[in-house]
């Protein structure tokens, strides 16, 4: 967990204060269990992780502070709808590097992918191409998410 102090790896600081906003210790707190976690975790998840190591933090805080870090790009938010949403450090600030999803529409469970398969990059960069040029779109990104049910609730 961040120390005392607030202090943390620069970035994660410089970031912040691009945007206009302050490290706080919430916000430190939050970005380390993101970053420390392979697994896509709920508000609720982040708030009993961070908890144990800052108690007087609240939920609220918590959902506060990951609509902030959601809005400048460090965090991204997945919506399953009824509530449900999960949460992970965008592509940028996470030692995954791109990856895409398969989210189960059962249990919300969302698997990372990039182990890309052999056609699969290249179609990407095709069909980005062939939209760029059709639509004078200056495309940057992408995010694919595939839904289905997986294999745990398939065997239920």
């Amino acid at each position: 967990m961040p120390n005392q102090n607030g202090t943390g790896p620069r970035w994660m600081h410089g970031q912040i204060k691009c945007c206009g906003y302050r490290m706080t210790k919430p916000r430190e707190a939050i970005l380390d269990v993101l970053a420390n976690t392979q697994n896509h975790l709920s508000a609720e998840d982040i708030y009993m992780a961070v908890h144990k190591f800052y108690p007087n933090i609240g939920l609220t805080t918590v959902y506060r502070n990951l609509e902030v870090l959601v809005n400048i790009g460090m965090v991204v938010k997945f919506e399953f709808g009824e509530g449900k949403s999960k949460y992970e450090l965008s592509d940028e600030y996470s030692s995954k590097g791109h990856h895409h999803h398969l989210v189960c529409k059962e249990c919300y469970t969302v698997i990372d992918y990039s182990d890309f398969m052999k056609d699969e990059v290249s179609f990407l960069k095709s069909t980005e191409n062939g939209l760029s040029e059709k639509y004078k779109f200056n495309i940057t990104d992408h995010l694919i998410q595939f839904f289905g049910v997986c294999e745990k609730c398939t065997n239920k």
